[in-house]
């Protein structure tokens, strides 16, 4: 499916909604480098919305797909569509978890279809331990802290001393410190969403949907259908059945363009495969408008990674054969013989070295990504 074929289901939601539709999908595919909802989106989406005028539009309906990302973008992201629309609503076919569900909470309305999901929006906060990416969720320290007020109870000092020496065994202070400031800060900006709506909650069920949504969800990947969203207390609209199958419609493009049903198993590409790299072109994510489209990606590179011999000496004495000394020999012949001769001795251990690589066992195979970038393919038509 062309870009042709998405701008004309986008054109048909705006039609019926009488709105203006920005869409920005994160793509989620199995074996892809991993992508997530980051600040340096903000920059390309506002040339989408700036195409729009000085004084924007009436409405704007953003159509939403991400299993989450940086918890600083929500904010900056709702305020500047704010800046281009009377009323902005999100529209969710699938999946829009963790921070895309707090874009979702910064919305007017929440228009879910039958497969629609929201999410938890506890924080996860990752940090490099032993070269190796650690995730910790937020909650669950913060729960901790709970249970130890509510289980041991401050009456017992000594119990709560031991307890609390685990956990500051676990986690040094600055790590708790910032694991507290990133736990306020969700819940301040979860605030700041639904009080920048056109009719704000009242203060009983603004507490009430910050509370179920950043603690009481207990599971960080906890799908929230929109009955359960209703139930929470969010302004959910439940997609008419043309608007849900013109949403799911689009999706299924966004799906084809990400290639979000074909995993990437390395080990399969190159295990069996005579190429030491394969380097091909991804798209991890999309920002577009029936104007425009911008595209996220670069060059995958999946490459296999050879467990060498620790010493690598091979003597080389390249010289005529037996029986045949230089000196027989006319002077131009010797010298083209001697300088044949030297090239092979300069090419040879290199082509030894790339025949042992070729035979020696595979260590590891690791894709990495490539001139990573958002680039405007509107013309492109992809």
């Amino acid at each position: 499916m062309s870009r042709c074929d998405r701008i004309s289901l986008i054109q048909e939601i705006q039609n019926i909604r009488q709105s203006k539709v920005i869409c920005y999908l994160t793509g989620d595919r199995v074996g892809a480098p991993g992508i997530q909802i980051n600040s340096e989106m903000l920059r390309p989406l506002y040339e989408h919305i700036r195409d729009w005028g000085y004084n924007g539009v009436e409405k704007i309906d953003l159509y939403l797909y991400s299993r989450g990302g940086a918890v600083d973008v929500p904010w900056p992201l709702i305020t500047m569509l704010r800046e281009y629309c009377k009323e902005l609503n999100v529209l969710i076919p699938f999946r829009a978890h963790s921070a895309a569900t707090l874009i979702a909470l910064g919305a007017d309305s929440i228009v879910m279809g039958k497969k629609g999901e929201l999410g938890p929006i506890d924080p996860i906060f990752s940090r490099r331990m032993n070269d190796q990416d650690e995730v910790i969720p937020v909650e669950d320290v913060m729960s901790y802290v709970g249970f130890l007020k509510e289980r041991v109870g401050l009456g017992d000092q000594t119990a709560l001393a031991n307890m609390a020496h685990i956990l500051a065994d676990k986690l040094t202070p600055w790590t708790l410190g910032s694991m507290y400031r990133t736990n306020s800060h969700i819940r301040n900006i979860a605030r700041k969403m639904l009080a920048s709506h056109n009719e704000p909650l009242d203060e009983q069920k603004t507490n009430a949907i910050i509370e179920t949504l950043a603690e009481k969800t207990y599971f960080h990947g906890h799908a929230i259908g929109r009955k359960e969203a209703e139930g929470i207390g969010l302004k959910i609209v439940r997609a008419p059945e043309q608007i849900d199958n013109l949403m799911w419609r689009l999706f299924e493009c966004y799906e084809q363009l990400l290639k979000l049903n074909q995993p990437i198993d390395p080990r399969i590409i190159l295990s069996n495969n005579d190429r030491e790299e394969i380097v091909d072109d991804i798209v991890l994510a999309v920002i577009e408008t029936e104007a425009r489209t911008n595209l996220f990606g670069g060059k995958f590179k999946i490459q296999k990674f050879r467990q060498m011999p620790n010493q690598f000496n091979m003597p080389l004495n390249i010289g005529l054969p037996a029986g045949i000394t230089p000196n027989i020999l006319p002077e131009q012949l010797r010298e083209m013989l001697q300088g044949f001769i030297q090239e092979i001795q300069a090419q040879l251990p290199g082509l030894v070295r790339s025949e042992i690589q070729k035979q020696a066992p595979i260590a590891k195979i690791q894709g990495d990504l490539l001139e990573a970038a958002w680039r405007d393919t509107t013309a492109a038509g992809d």
